[in-house]
């Protein structure tokens, strides 16, 4: 999820090429990840019947009292998982799923996503479950290393750990800044332009206390169910991992299940569950850049349901970030 200008921070990005091309909006859809309600709104100004606005965060429906009644029935919110979002419809007609952290949950230090403000190091997009200060101050080193590695991609993923789990022997571990610092002290100083040093670490940290890649694996399959023949599943994602898990997911159901080299014919399977929009993800237009930079990393996939029956398939073949553990 993103923000955009200060005048209206919460608007999604890529809110007008989804809306293009998923036209016309009819019947009954499902906003996945509703956080500020943008897609939601689109979606019912732009003429759906029903928008059903799952979020697993309670505190963004709270946010949303001062609109929501504005659309009556129109609008169903429900607090849970996308990853569960058949177990609240059937035979929707659409579902948008907006993936990542919002900019909400990023500027609220109380939260701990960020590393920039000092807060509790907390990383949970809902209410239950472990946080990261959790996470940080009970895993074994060797755990640890792996899901900075894995999921943040972090090639000092060992120094990192054995540098949290000397610090926490001293003390515990539950503030941002605190443990912003630990990373930083196991890191060249930062150059200009750089990214801050524990932005792959805190990345690593929320993707493991939200299990963000089994979610968006799991709601994948999950749109399937729900969606009707001829119903629209639109992605937005914001970092290349998550972009492809959504790649190989639509062109392993959209009937093609890749090439042995790149000379070779792709294999045709049959009754393909989705059927490709959109081959190259659609990216940010000049003018929308202009007013939001945070977009020139968003990609955004689309697809339609055939009425091929819904099904499974591995995680791992859709090029899910596995755990050694879960291997």
């Amino acid at each position: 999820m993103s923000a955009s200008p200060a005048s209206d921070p919460h608007i999604p990005v890529l809110l007008r090429p989804l809306l293009r091309a998923v036209s016309p909006v009819t019947g009954t859809w499902i906003d996945g990840t509703f956080g500020a309600g943008g897609y939601a709104r689109g979606l019912l100004d732009a003429g759906a019947d029903l928008v059903i606005g799952i979020d697993r965060d309670p505190m963004v429906f709270e946010m949303a009292a001062g609109w929501a009644s504005d659309y009556g029935d129109r609008l169903r919110l429900v607090e849970s998982n996308f990853a569960d979002m058949d177990q609240h419809a059937e035979a929707v007609d659409g579902v948008v799923l907006d993936l990542g952290v919002s900019s909400m949950q990023l500027d609220m230090a109380e939260r701990g996503f960020s590393f920039m403000r000092d807060g509790p190091l907390d990383m949970r997009m809902g209410a239950t479950g472990d946080s990261a200060a959790d996470l940080v101050n009970t895993a074994e080193e060797v755990h640890l290393a792996d899901i900075l590695y894995t999921y943040g991609e972090e090639r000092a993923s060992r120094r990192i750990a054995r540098a949290i789990v000397r610090e926490r022997e001293k003390e515990p571990i539950t503030r941002t800044l605190q443990l912003a610092s630990i990373i930083e002290g196991c890191l060249p100083r930062q150059k200009p332009g750089q990214s801050h040093p524990a932005t792959r670490s805190f990345q690593a940290l929320r993707i493991a206390v939200n299990d963000e890649y089994g979610a968006l694996y799991q709601g994948l399959l999950a749109a399937e169910r729900v969606l009707k023949p001829g119903g629209w599943l639109a992605v937005v994602s914001f970092h290349s991992i998550e972009d492809r898990m959504v790649k190989r997911f639509l062109q392993a159901r959209g009937g093609a299940q890749g090439r042995a080299n790149r000379y070779a014919p792709e294999i045709e399977v049959a009754e393909p569950q989705f059927k490709i929009v959109n081959r190259k993800a659609i990216g940010a237009d000049p003018e929308e850049l202009e007013v939001n930079p945070r977009a020139r990393s968003a990609l955004l996939r689309v697809a339609t349901r055939t009425g091929a029956p819904a099904g499974e398939i591995d995680a791992g073949s859709i090029a899910m970030p596995l755990l050694k553990g879960a291997r």
